[in-house]
C-alpha cells in the first residue's frame, strides 16, 4: 500500500470517528449497545477505503460498459435485498429522518406511492463499495482465461437479508434460529460484509491466474 493511501485512510478514520461521536452526542436518541454504532462506522470507513485503495485494471470501453452494467445490477439486488428499497405498502408520500445508531443513522426515510427508501449511510456506502469491487472483478475476469467464480460466490454471500428471510421461513419466525439471526443481525451482516470486501479486493489476481504465469497474487 502506498504512502498516500495510508495517509488518506488515517484521515478517513479520523473523520468517520469524529462525525460518529458528534452524531451520538448531539442526537436526540439513545443508542445501545455501543457495538452497533461501531459496526455502522466500520461499514462507512471500509466502504470509503475501497474507493481510495482498490484500482481498476485498464480495459476497453466496451468491457467497462459491461462491467458497469453488472455492478449496477448487483447494487440494485443488494438495495432490494438489504432493505434500502421497499415496495410501498401504504398510501401517502413523506420524508423523515430516523435516528439510528451511528453509521446506520441518521437515515433518510422516504415513503412514496410506488416504493419506500430507507437510506442508511452504512448500507449505501457499503453496497456502493461492493458494486465497485464487482465492477473491478468483472474487468479482471474479462481479461483472464478463468471465470470470476471467486468474486461471484463472495457477492452471493453478501446477501445476508435474503439468507435471513430463508431461515425465518424454514424454521419459523419464533424459532431459536430466527431469534438468534434477528438478535445478531448487525454482527452477522458486518462480518459477511467485511469478508466479502476482503475476497473481492484480493480477488485473487485473475489476470495472472488466467495467463498462468505463476506469479504470486498481488
Amino acid at each position: 500500500m502506498e504512502r498516500h493511501h495510508v495517509a488518506f485512510l488515517v484521515f478517513l478514520a479520523t473523520l468517520v470517528a469524529t462525525l460518529g461521536v458528534g452524531y451520538a452526542v448531539f442526537s436526540p436518541a439513545q443508542f445501545a449497545p455501543i457495538r452497533h454504532g461501531v459496526y455502522g462506522l466500520l461499514w462507512v470507513f471500509v466502504g470509503g477505503a475501497v474507493f481510495a485503495v482498490v484500482d481498476v485494471a485498464p480495459a476497453s470501453a466496451s468491457t467497462k460498459r459491461r462491467a458497469a452494467l453488472v455492478g449496477v445490477g448487483y447494487f440494485a439486488v443488494l438495495a432490494y435485498a438489504g432493505g434500502l428499497v421497499i415496495p410501498a405498502g401504504a398510501s401517502g408520500v413523506g420524508v423523515r429522518v430516523a435516528y439510528l445508531p451511528p453509521g446506520w443513522g441518521p437515515a433518510l426515510l422516504y415513503q412514496g406511492s410506488v416504493v419506500n427508501l430507507v437510506l442508511m449511510p452504512a448500507r449505501v456506502v457499503g453496497y456502493l463499495a461492493l458494486a465497485y469491487l464487482v465492477y473491478a472483478t468483472v474487468i479482471d475476469a474479462a481479461q483472464a482465461a478463468v471465470s470470476g467464480v471467486v468474486g461471484l460466490l463472495s457477492c452471493v454471500s453478501c446477501t445476508w437479508p435474503v439468507l435471513g428471510s430463508v431461515l425465518t421461513g424454514v424454521f419459523g419466525a419464533g424459532s431459536a434460529v430466527a431469534a438468534v439471526a434477528a438478535a445478531y443481525s448487525y454482527d452477522i451482516s458486518t462480518a459477511v460484509f467485511l469478508v466479502t470486501v476482503a475476497l473481492l479486493a484480493w480477488r485473487p489476481t485473475l489476470v495472472d491466474r488466467g495467463r498462468g504465469d505463476g506469479e504470486a497474487p498481488v
